[in-house]
């Protein structure tokens, strides 16, 4: 029996999403049919068995089979609560939608961006309350990522990579283009209040990976969040490295500016893949699908 060896990207999801039901605002926004992908059923054969793999073929085609929901149980102890939904490169023109605030993002940025991972940034009022702030996608391009760390990572499983510091370092360290790209979901944000919550977080991570300050590069990046530019909900702001170590910074459309800084694009990087990323389970999906390109010969 053959099995077709396609690389699925797997997105982490919850069974129900919120406002499914008849909701207009959620009627244009698709999730994909799941499917269980081949990267899936390699680590339940590392784990299980070859008679399991075996059986997980046969039943590929079927997440509801209870041979897939004993696997799930196996290897994910929490799975009743997650739905593994995949976009493959084959079809890569099914948007992903982040569960918890209902944001749908393309599978494909431009002409050759890779969405890897979406996630939510959520963020503390006075210790009392948590409000969602924005959802994001973090995209990167494919050939960039085979490029730089298929020599070295190529022939590692993604749990492998998944706990390996160098993988996640040089993904950032290289010269991979990447974008994270925002939406808006909390109608009372502000451009003073976004800028400020850059200059923390920001500003922490740059002192993290230089050991000081950079007072001058952290104000060149936060004061393109220009007091006259409104973030209303649905806003949408783009950071992207380019290649050359480029920061660009674009909010609905309009560039706001560019920043040549190694340590900047690695500083921005670190807030949504890094060793404290803002969704951890975005995080995890960004290093298994990098794995899943990795896999492709």
């Amino acid at each position: 029996m053959m099995m077709s060896l396609r690389f699925p990207f797997l997105f982490s999801q919850p069974t129900n999403l919120p406002g499914s039901g008849s909701s207009s605002q959620n009627n244009h926004r698709t999730t994909p049919r799941p499917r269980f992908s081949a990267t899936f059923a390699a680590a339940t054969a590392a784990s299980i068995g070859a008679a399991a793999a075996a059986g997980v073929a046969v039943v590929s085609q079927n997440p509801n089979h209870p041979f897939f929901q004993h696997a799930a149980n196996l290897l994910l102890p929490n799975s009743s609560s997650l739905l593994w939904a995949s976009v493959s490169l084959a079809d890569g023109s099914a948007p992903v939608v982040e569960p918890k605030s209902g944001v749908s993002f393309p599978a494909v940025l431009g002409s050759s961006l890779t969405l890897l991972g979406v996630g939510l940034r959520k963020k503390s009022i006075l210790g009392l309350k948590n409000i969602d702030v924005y959802a994001f996608g973090v995209y990167a391009n494919g050939d960039d990522v085979k490029k730089f760390l298929s020599e070295k990572y190529g022939n590692l499983s993604a749990f492998e990579l998944k706990n390996s510091k160098d993988f996640n370092n040089d993904l950032m360290e290289a010269d991979i283009s990447m974008t994270v790209r925002l939406q808006i979901v909390y109608s009372k944000l502000s451009i003073k209040s976004i800028r400020s919550a850059y200059e923390e977080s920001v500003g922490s991570r740059l002192q993290k990976f230089s050991g000081s300050d950079n007072k001058e590069l952290l104000q060149r990046f936060t004061s393109q969040f220009k007091d006259e530019n409104k973030l209303p909900r649905g806003s949408l702001v783009e950071l992207s490295k380019e290649p050359g170590y480029v920061l660009k910074t674009i909010i609905d459309g309009k560039e706001m500016g560019s920043i040549e800084s190694k340590l900047l694009c690695r500083s921005i990087l670190d807030l949504y893949i890094g060793e404290d990323p803002f969704d951890r389970r975005a995080k995890d999906d960004v290093d298994l699908n990098v794995a899943s390109l990795l896999q492709q010969k």
